[in-house]
């Protein structure tokens, strides 16, 4: 080979050439007559180009000679007259070295000769945006006022049009170049301190001013601020004279271009929430169209199943046109028996491939309604649930999927474990209250697995719900949007269910939608292929991209200790310039979703949400993204107890790690401070406090995987409802509901009078909705002045079904309860953040005392004799 190259190189090196097109033909040429074999031919022809294109320089007033001399001086250390295959990688190497760290004088010289070529552009931009923008449509508009048409009123009409589009797109590309400029052009310290406080006081005023445009504004400042940040990083902030610190750098900068990513499709997807109106249904009840119910279930005991099925019974529609299905894959005599006696359609089929999807699809080929609403199995849904949902359908005959929100009337561990539920939005309010609707914008509503009602011929046309990936609700929406069919959402809370009891149960759950997006990413990509608009692919693409995020939380959980501890810089600048980048791109974000999405989650959240999961999402999504083929179904279990308080020591091992690294670090920046560089310290000190705040939200970790104790059978629903209750004496008074469950309801007696209940009392509980009445008789177990807790006597399925056909089963029954929504400063959410890191390192003490004390007993009675040897303050006496 070294031959052949040595015979080429003096062979096109005799020849001057004037463009790239004439000195490929000679080149083509000379490689004919050398007996060169074809697989070095393209070779040598995309060397030269690659030297020609991407390195900058203008050969083309030179002879091939000095050309091939100007790459041999860029690869000083390939022979090319020895040329071996081992050379291809060297230069390979060499060119994205060349390509990404120039020498600081080729740097210059090739930023003065951009910046020239760049002012020469735009001054033809300009010239050519004047003359589209202005002249041409100026000449336009004196032509057509010139014409003499009979319709002049009409023509005024366009040209005032016209005069307006074009005004319209000059400001939109006026605008483009000015964040554009204001993304990539470089401040100095003062300016760039100026330019973030103009910003932040515009968005501290937009934060107060009402309406949907100043949040848009304020959406468009945190995205300036978020990319002038990323390509301030991108371009000067690299340390590519340290080989660990290059690589570190580049690690947390591929996170933070993560991050940066997920907050402007997370802008766009939401930026103007749908909230669809309610389509009504024809007066005619004969224009409804039928409804099969599937109610698929596994392995959920009875007791969970009863109410969803006894619900879906309830809801408000044609008895002759409704149809309930147990779909049991568990195939369990004891369900069989209770859809019998209570006449509910009861199905299973021979194996239970597919799990979930497989169960539905066996349904459909069983069933023939003209639309599938289905529901997880402890999901209750509300008597006015076809009412709300199917109005669309009948409107929309292209409409193919309507999903209403996923609500939970039990705690999940989040909310039990920190003691917020009902006072923090849950975890899931964000997706299921604005994500959702913005997707609504898009025509791009999310199939969520319940709570949804489905037209049977679309499902069909795509093979029913999609077995490939273990997210088939997902991915049969995809399915039907590619297919060209419209979907809808509904943010009216019609159904509630049980959240999961543990945080084990919780993870693994949140396991299996990471796995399963990841598996539709690479099965079925939303970005490639055919049927889906540009927004339908950015929402898809949005979700799945979602999951990418363990990775990237350890990356941050982690990233002050390269400094700390192995004293690398993998931000390389002032600790000023690091400020006066980072702290406004974070302050407006924050501000930003603090107003946009406070609502839904409150600010600093997300934090604690995605370092629970982070260690446990990112190996499944990355095993997921190598080979979609593996991983199955999991079915979350509902319906259990947490019988006593623990800390769950399984799950806490990883982040357990975290925490004493990041002590460790602390350690090593204050021996820094006292006996390293002084020109260091600032940057010590930043490093800290970044170490620091990591080490509260690994505490908030703590406070939430220390399970605690849930042994309520039956939750209970707080719902305000005025209601009667008879004595055995015959007294009556009016009492207010606060809660109630399937076993019983606290209330609240209303009257003057001196009222005396006793514990064990009986009375008798009327409840009504609208015509239908039911008594219950109760007794009483609890007494608090005129606050009563009460326990149905009846415990019969006749008695239950009458219960949730007044309570449950109201249209009004999910109303959103006040929460703290997020209206408070950012310091204050922080403090939050903080208070909940300390209770978490508070209960770790706490219960590895306890796990010392019980499990390494020798080491806690060696320790504790050895402490007896301590000198003790003495004890003060009378005398």
């Amino acid at each position: 080979m070294s031959t052949i190259l040595r015979l080429t190189w003096n062979s096109i090196s005799k020849y001057p050439y004037e463009n790239a097109v004439e000195t490929l033909l000679l080149i083509k040429s000379e490689l004919r007559k050398t007996q060169c074999s074809l697989v070095y031919k393209p070779f040598i022809i995309a060397l030269w180009l690659f030297n020609w294109l991407f390195l900058g320089e203008r050969v083309e007033k030179y002879s091939l000679s000095i050309f091939f001399q100007h790459i041999c001086s860029k690869y000083p250390h390939i022979k090319f007259n020895k040329f071996t295959i081992p050379d291809l990688l060297r230069i390979a190497i060499q060119s994205i070295f060349l390509l990404l760290f120039y020498t600081d004088s080729q740097r210059k010289k090739r930023i003065i000769i951009q910046q020239n070529n760049a002012k020469i552009s735009a001054a033809k931009s300009v010239v050519a945006f004047i003359r589209a923008s202005f002249i041409n449509p100026g000449r336009q508009i004196i032509s057509k006022l010139n014409e003499k048409n009979t319709s002049q009123a009409r023509n005024d009409r366009k040209i005032r049009f016209l005069r307006f589009k074009w005004l319209r797109v000059t400001l939109i590309l006026l605008m483009l170049g000015l964040s554009v400029w204001a993304i990539v052009v470089p401040f100095e310290p003062l300016n760039q301190l100026v330019f973030s406080l103009v910003l932040w006081v515009v968005a501290l005023w937009l934060r107060s001013t009402p309406g949907r445009l100043a949040t848009l504004i304020m959406m468009m400042l945190s995205i300036l601020m978020s990319s002038r940040y990323i390509w301030w990083r991108m371009t000067t902030s690299l340390n590519i004279d340290d080989g660990i610190g290059f690589v570190l750098g580049l690690g947390l900068l591929a996170a933070e271009i993560y991050t940066w990513l997920v907050l402007v499709m997370g802008y766009i997807q939401t930026a103007w929430p749908l909230q669809r109106r309610i389509v009504q249904l024809p007066k005619d009840h004969e224009q409804w169209p039928s409804v099969d119910i599937f109610v698929p279930t596994y392995n959920e005991p009875l007791k969970v199943l009863i109410p969803t099925v006894f619900a879906a019974q309830n809801i408000d529609w044609p008895n002759d046109k409704l149809n309930v299905f147990v779909l049991d894959d568990g195939k369990r005599e004891n369900i069989k028996t209770f859809c019998e006696q209570n006449n509910i359609n009861y199905m299973t089929r021979p194996d239970n491939s597919f799990a979930k999807a497989g169960n539905l699809n066996h349904a459909l080929t069983k069933t023939k309604g003209e639309f599938v609403a289905i529901f997880d199995c402890d999901h209750v849904p509300v008597r006015s649930f076809l009412q709300m949902t199917m109005g669309g359908f009948i409107k929309n005959k292209n409409l193919a999927l309507v999903q209403t929100p996923h609500h939970f009337f039990s705690p999940d561990p989040f909310e039990r474990n920190l003691d917020v539920f009902n006072e923090e939005p849950n975890e899931g309010e964000l997706f299921y209250g604005q994500i959702q609707d913005g997707n609504d914008l898009w025509n791009a509503t999310f199939f969520c697995g319940s709570c949804a009602v489905l037209r049977r011929e679309p499902l069909e046309e795509v093979g029913g719900i999609a077995t490939e990936t273990v997210t088939e609700d997902a991915h049969t929406a995809l399915k039907l949007h590619r297919l060209g069919y419209d979907s809808s959402y509904v943010n009216l809370k019609q159904a509630a269910g049980l959240a999961t009891e543990s945080i084990s149960a919780h993870i693994g759950q949140r396991i299996r939608w990471a796995r399963g997006m990841l598996q539709i990413f690479r099965v079925d990509n939303p970005l490639l292929g055919r049927g889906l608009s540009f927004m339908q692919r950015i929402c898809y693409s949005n979700a799945m991209l979602h999951f990418f995020y363990g990775l990237p939380r350890l990356v941050f959980l982690t990233a002050p200790l390269t400094f700390l501890l192995l004293h690398t810089y993998i931000i390389y600048a002032p600790v000023e310039t690091i400020f006066l980048y980072v702290v406004p791109a974070i302050f407006l974000a924050n501000l930003t979703n603090s107003r946009h999405q406070g609502q839904y989650r409150n600010t600093f959240w997300a934090e604690l949400y995605e370092s629970v999961l982070a260690w446990y999402i990112f190996r499944p999504t990355l095993i997921a993204l190598i080979n979609p083929g593996k991983g199955k179904f999991n079915v979350t279990e509902k319906g259990g107890v947490v019988e006593k308080d623990y800390f769950d020591w399984g799950i806490g091992v990883p982040y357990l790690i975290l925490i004493a690294l990041n002590i460790i670090g602390l350690i090593f920046g204050v021996w820094r401070i006292g006996f390293g560089p002084e020109s260091e310290i600032s940057t010590i000190i930043m490093n800290m406090i970044w170490t620091f705040y990591n080490l509260m939200v690994l505490g908030g970790v703590m406070a939430i995987i220390t399970e605690s104790k849930q042994v309520r059978i039956a939750h209970r629903v707080q719902y305000k409802l005025p209601f009667a209750i008879y004595t055995k004496e015959g007294f009556v008074y009016e009492a207010i509901m606060n809660d109630y469950s399937e076993s019983g309801i606290g209330l609240e007696v209303v009257s003057t009078d001196d009222i005396r209940f006793k514990l064990e009392d009986k009375i008798t509980v009327v409840l009504r909705r609208d015509e239908i009445i039911h008594s219950f008789e109760t007794t009483v177990k609890f007494v608090s002045n005129n606050k009563l807790g009460v326990k149905f006597d009846d415990e019969s399925m006749d008695s239950l079904r009458k219960l949730i056909q007044v309570t449950f089963s109201r249209a009004d029954a999910w109303e959103v309860h006040s929460m703290n929504r997020d209206k408070e400063i950012i310091s204050s959410r922080l403090v939050s953040i903080f208070k909940i890191g300390m209770k978490g390192y508070s209960s770790l003490f706490f219960y590895l005392h306890s796990y010392i004390r019980d499990n390494i007993k020798p080491l806690y009675h060696i320790g504790h004799y050895l402490i007896s040897f301590l000198p003790k303050s003495p004890r003060i006496t009378n005398s």
